[in-house]
């Protein structure tokens, strides 16, 4: 599935991934290929995107999450971490 991580400085991950845990704000979201249409409010924590060769971990803080056709949009309000690891 496609995966991009944005927030209002930069874009901090946009490529493929085989899987997304994200802090919802009433706890962790994980989240697969293929996954039905789905939004959510974010939290403050650790973002995971995990792909078959690597593991990408950012700090996010607010924002909202969204699945769309095999497509997971993270739009956050802060982000840190690694930067387009892709």
């Amino acid at each position: 599935m496609q995966v991009t991580v944005i927030s209002p400085e930069s874009s901090m991950f946009d490529g493929e991934a085989d899987a997304v845990v994200a802090p919802a704000f009433d706890g962790q979201v994980g989240i697969l290929p293929n996954h039905a249409p789905f939004m959510t409010l974010l939290g403050e924590g650790t973002l995971t995107v995990r792909r078959a060769d690597a593991v990408s971990r950012f700090s996010i803080r607010g924002g909202f999450l969204q699945v769309v056709e095999n497509r997971v949009r993270v739009v956050t309000e802060h982000v840190e971490g690694e930067s387009n690891a892709s």
